[in-house]
C-alpha cells in the first residue's frame, strides 16, 4: 500500500467513525496536520473574544448562532507530518453517534433569480451609502459513492497555494475546502493579514490585467484593514502588493499587511472579533453590507465565509477565511460561492464568477470519478 493509499484509508476511517477532527495543510507546504478532539473537550464560546488564552483548531461560522456555533477543537490527539499521522492507532479513536440534521435549509437559487438579486444590489449601491456587498449562492453537486479520502488527497494535490482542509464536527457537520485567503497568520515575531478581492479565471503564460471594478473592490478591503490596525494602536506595519495570487482555477488581487506579533499578545480574540467578517466576504461599510446581505440572500451561509485554522498551536496562529468550500451531506456536495458587487458589477459576469470559483472543488470531484473509471 502506497503512502497515498494509506492516507486515503485513514481519512475514510475517520469519517466512518464520525469523530471530531480537523485535517489541513497550509499554502505552499506539503506538511499535513491532524487534530482529533473528544466530544467532551470541544469548546463552544459564545463570542470570538473568549478564544483569548485558548489553544486548538477553530472553526467559526459567518455569524455565531445556536445552529452554527463557534467551535474550538482541543488537541487531544495532534499529529504533524504524514509519518506521525500514520502512527495513529485507530483503536484509540472512538466511534461517535451521528446527529440528526435538517438538510432542508440549503436554498438553491436559480439563475434568473440570482441575476435579479445582483441587479437589485447594484441599484441599492448606486442609490445609498452602501459601496460593496458580497452576494453568495449554493451550488449543489451530486454525491456518489466516491471516497472522501480520495477527494481530499486530490484537492490537496491540485491546490498547493491554498489552505486545504477537512473538518467533521457535531453541530457543524462535514466540510471540505481549499481557501486562498489568509485572515491572520503568524511567522516568528511577525503577524500578517491580507486584503484579497477581485477574481478572474486563471491564465497560463499570460500577464494578468485587472479591471477597474476588481481594483476598486480590493481597495475597499485594504482601506478597512488600515482603519482596523489604527484602532488597535498598530501604527507601524509594512505592505506588499497589490499582487496576483493564483489558486485553483481562479486568480485574485491581494495585498499583505505585516506587523509585530507582540501587538496582539493579549488581545488576539478581540482583534479577530473586529476583523471578521472582512469587507471581502461582507462588504463596505460593513454594518450596512451585513444588514443588506440578510435581506438579499435566501440561504444560511453557515460556515461559508467564516474562518478556521490552528489557534495558538505551537505558539502560532494560521487562520483562513472559509472560501472555496463545501458542506458534505448524505447525497450531495453543497458548494458555496459569492462575488463582490459594486456599482460597476454586471449580473451575468457575477453569475459566471461564482461558477468559476466552484470549479476548484468540482474539478477535484470530476478528477477522482475519472480516475475510478480508468
Amino acid at each position: 500500500m502506497t503512502d497515498n493509499e494509506r492516507l486515503i484509508h485513514l481519512i475514510d476511517e475517520l469519517v466512518n467513525k464520525n469523530c471530531s477532527f480537523a485535517l489541513w495543510s497550509v499554502p505552499g507546504d506539503k506538511t499535513l496536520e491532524l487534530l482529533i478532539s473528544c466530544q467532551e473537550a470541544l469548546f463552544y464560546p459564545n463570542e470570538v473574544s473568549r478564544l483569548n488564552g485558548q489553544e486548538g483548531f477553530v472553526f467559526a461560522p459567518y455569524q455565531i448562532s445556536e445552529e452554527t456555533p463557534l467551535i474550538l477543537l482541543k488537541p487531544d490527539i495532534y499529529k504533524t507530518g504524514i509519518e506521525e499521522i500514520f502512527k495513529l492507532d485507530m483503536n484509540d479513536v472512538k466511534v461517535c453517534q451521528k446527529e440528526q440534521t435538517n438538510y432542508t435549509s440549503h436554498y438553491v437559487i436559480e439563475k434568473e433569480e440570482y441575476l435579479s438579486d445582483i441587479e437589485q444590489t447594484v441599484n441599492t449601491i448606486k442609490n445609498t451609502k452602501l459601496a460593496k456587498a458580497i452576494v453568495s449562492r449554493i451550488i449543489p453537486a451530486e454525491r456518489k459513492n466516491e471516497s472522501l479520502g480520495k477527494l481530499y488527497t486530490q484537492l490537496f494535490e491540485q491546490t498547493p497555494n491554498a489552505f486545504v482542509y477537512m473538518v467533521n464536527l457535531p453541530k457543524a457537520g462535514l466540510w471540505m475546502g481549499a481557501t486562498p485567503e489568509i485572515l491572520l497568520k503568524s511567522e516568528g515575531k511577525t503577524m500578517e493579514t491580507v486584503s484579497l478581492a477581485g477574481t478572474q479565471p486563471r491564465l497560463s503564460g499570460t500577464e494578468y490585467a485587472w479591471s477597474t471594478k476588481d481594483i476598486e473592490e480590493q481597495a475597499f478591503v485594504s482601506r478597512y484593514l488600515v482603519d482596523l490596525l489604527y484602532r488597535f494602536n498598530i501604527h507601524r506595519y509594512t505592505t506588499r502588493g497589490p499582487e496576483t495570487l493564483e489558486s485553483g482555477k481562479v486568480a485574485h488581487l491581494f495585498t499583505s499587511f505585516l506587523f509585530a506579533k507582540k501587538k496582539l499578545d493579549h488581545c488576539l480574540g478581540d482583534f479577530i472579533a473586529e476583523l471578521h467578517p472582512t469587507p471581502a466576504v461582507c462588504g463596505f461599510p460593513k454594518s450596512k453590507a451585513d444588514k443588506f446581505i440578510r435581506t438579499i440572500e435566501k440561504h444560511d451561509r453557515r460556515y461559508y465565509s467564516g474562518f478556521l485554522g490552528p489557534w495558538q498551536l505551537k505558539d502560532s496562529v494560521r487562520l483562513f477565511v472559509n472560501l472555496r468550500c463545501m458542506e458534505i451531506i448524505p447525497e450531495k456536495y453543497m458548494l458555496y460561492a459569492g462575488g463582490g458587487i459594486t456599482s460597476r458589477s454586471v449580473p451575468e459576469e457575477e453569475w459566471e464568477e461564482t461558477n468559476n470559483k466552484a470549479k476548484t472543488l468540482l474539478s477535484a470531484i470530476e478528477a477522482i470519478r475519472q480516475n475510478d473509471l480508468n
